[in-house]
């Protein structure tokens, strides 16, 4: 439960928008998070981020609140950046740090991290924007560590943006062409038989996980429209799989979670192998969609924590995590210093 300020509605900034691909999926996510806040509770400013990066009100907003939802999806907002800034202001925020969000962000530093705390990861390479300038190379390199299909994704960018399917050498320079376009950095991966389960994180030290999911697309592949636009697709809440392989995501969930330092929440992206079973890792989203269709929110309701609640625990642990920190914080001891 959220105390509230001396008695006195919790003041709660909901910042969505951003400068990122995902614009419009965070004025969806911010208008629901808005839409089920608990008026009785809290006194609700929505902050709005254009694609240009202007603010309304001004940022200097945030210093009247209590603490921030910044429901902002990929760069500048999920990737460490607004976090930072909250920080330096001394703002309590849902949501991961700013270590836990650039390394979640990032695909290949989240594998990366995955593979060291010894968690399965698909096969997959990675591109930057240096080495294509010799484009045959850089192929030959791919096509050395993978074999067709494969998917070629931005490192940093989430909601499918800018992911293409590669069936084949012809369809590879067009795909790596439209990756670029957001980010400078590409993850190539394999492409895998494999069904696409999902499993929500909550808390601070002690995360644990709720009932995964199942998200069968209406395309050949969960892309953009697949998530926003395509009816055709479903979400399957709980995730129709043996018990025994529920156990197993929830618990390599919770470890990829702290193995990218998170907090707060997080919603972490499997694949289930068909023929052999396995489970991969696939990445972790460190500020999931809150759509009405969105995974995160249905997978805690089939756990028994409904909208509204769920955002209480949010912000409870926002609060939580800003008195641990200032609890740790010490005054500088008085130096002097000679040049």
């Amino acid at each position: 439960m959220v105390a509230a300020r001396r008695g006195k509605k919790l003041r709660v900034g909901v910042v969505c928008g951003g400068r990122s691909g995902e614009h419009e999926v965070s004025l969806i996510s911010g208008q629901a998070v808005m839409a089920s806040l608990d008026r009785g509770k809290y006194q609700v400013t929505p902050i709005f981020i254009s694609r240009e990066g202007a603010w309304t009100p001004d940022w200097t907003t945030l210093r009247r609140l209590d603490v921030v939802f910044p429901v902002l999806h990929g760069p500048y907002g999920e990737d460490g950046t607004i976090q930072g800034m909250l920080e330096m202001l001394g703002l309590p925020y849902v949501g991961s740090g700013v270590l836990g969000s650039a390394a979640a962000m990032d695909k290949d530093v989240a594998k990366r991290l995955f593979l060291a705390s010894g968690l399965p990861v698909g096969p997959y390479v990675t591109l930057d924007a240096v080495e294509w300038r010799a484009p045959r190379k850089a192929t030959a390199r791919l096509e050395k560590a993978l074999r067709y299909p494969v998917f070629v994704k931005p490192a940093n960018m989430g909601s499918s943006v800018g992911i293409s399917k590669v069936g084949g050498r012809r369809e590879l320079a067009a795909a790596v062409r439209e990756a670029f376009r957001f980010d400078d950095k590409l993850v190539i991966e394999q492409g895998l038989d494999a069904r696409e389960i999902e499993c929500a994180v909550l808390g601070n030290r002690d995360p644990r996980a709720a009932t995964p999911g199942e998200v069968i697309p209406g395309r050949e592949f969960y892309d953009y429209a697949a998530k926003y636009a395509d009816a055709g697709s479903r979400t399957l809440v709980p995730a129709p799989i043996p018990a025994r392989t529920a156990r197993a995501v929830r618990d390599l969930a919770v470890r990829a979670y702290q193995a990218c330092g998170c907090e707060g929440l997080a919603r972490v992206d499997f694949f289930l192998e068909r023929a052999s079973g396995r489970l991969y890792l696939n990445e972790i989203n460190t500020m999931p969609g809150f759509t009405s269709i969105s995974m995160y929110p249905m997978m805690w309701a089939a756990a028994g924590v409904p909208f509204p609640a769920l955002l209480d625990r949010l912000i409870g642990l926002a609060l939580e995590r800003a008195r641990r920190r200032g609890r740790r914080r010490v005054r500088p001891s008085r130096v002097s210093i000679q040049v």
